[in-house]
């Protein structure tokens, strides 16, 4: 393997785009899984360490609604440098997995989806110096997704009932064939493949996907880790603790998760109500038949 950061140019660029809350993770994983065979095949690899993925040293940062305005004196420069440290001589391309280059999940409760995504992806696109060649966006029905986003940052931080911001969720400024749109606008990918979350499968063959010189490479499907998701009792638990103004480590947080994972029972926590759902579901199914009728658009659903 070449050493890191002697690369002035950027390589073509493979870019797996998440998105949140659907098994990015694990995916991440099986990049880790497969580093040496992957380099042996030409490919430099780039993900963060979010979730303990081993050697995930990424730190992409990329502008918020605060300071767009910075995106590229500040922003710019840290962005092509970082890609540039993933760089060796001997690889041909590189393969990104980040999921928060759409930007964050904190905006859902104001009805804002992804509202910092034109200008991420415009920094991304001028950092890497190179054309991103392809790249996978894994799409989650909208229920699941504002529902799955709020309770893992409630998990660790202080949040406001769920309640609050249900119907700004219910009526968001926009959606996934936005984020699409700007996708191919500012990477200006010659192919996107777009997957349905309930359709993912497994991770080797989203990276398949991604990439297709890869398909005769015999890649490995690591096993599976238990994600154990806070029940709604260690919500309960977990947000009386920050709204009496506590801030808890990793360890400790995870330990009250563990200890309330048998309670199943519902509080009430994070939902939807009926007609909601309806509205959700019916909005997420025609956003996939907008986006699978887009020139250049792959898509498994």
């Amino acid at each position: 393997m070449g050493k890191r950061g002697d690369m002035k140019q950027g390589k073509p660029l493979y870019v797996h785009l998440g998105a949140h809350r659907t098994g990015t993770s694990s995916f991440q994983m099986m990049l880790a899984e497969n580093r040496d065979l992957l380099a042996q095949a030409g490919f430099d690899i780039a993900y963060p360490g979010r979730d303990d993925i081993p050697q995930g040293e990424l730190r992409l940062k990329l502008p918020d609604p605060r300071n767009l305005g910075q995106w590229e004196a500040k922003f710019l420069p840290a962005a092509t440098k970082e890609l540039q440290r993933f760089a060796t001589a001997d690889s041909h391309a590189m393969i990104l997995s980040e999921e928060n280059i759409p930007g964050r999940m904190v905006h859902f409760p104001a009805g804002q989806f992804y509202p910092a995504a034109e200008v991420r992806l415009q920094t991304l696109a001028a950092a890497a110096q190179a054309p991103v060649l392809r790249a996978v966006l894994v799409v989650r029905e909208y229920t699941g997704l504002y529902v799955s986003a709020y309770r893992k940052r409630a998990e660790d931080n202080k949040s406001p009932p769920f309640n609050d911001g249900r119907y700004n969720m219910l009526h968001m400024d926009r959606g996934w064939p936005d984020l699409v749109r700007l996708i191919f606008k500012h990477l200006k990918v010659q192919e996107l493949v777009v997957i349905d979350y309930g359709r993912r499968g497994r991770s080797v063959d989203i990276l398949g996907m991604l990439v297709p010189e890869l398909a005769g490479v015999p890649l490995r499907e690591p096993a599976r880790r238990m994600n154990h998701s806070a029940t709604d009792a260690a919500l309960v638990a977990l947000q009386e603790r920050y709204q009496a103004g506590e801030t808890l480590e990793r360890e400790a947080w995870q330990q009250i998760i563990a200890e309330h994972r048998d309670d199943k029972k519902s509080r009430g926590v994070s939902e939807f109500n009926k007609r909601q759902t309806r509205i959700l579901e019916g909005r997420y199914q025609e956003h996939l038949d907008e986006i699978a009728a887009m020139p250049a658009v792959l898509m498994l659903r």
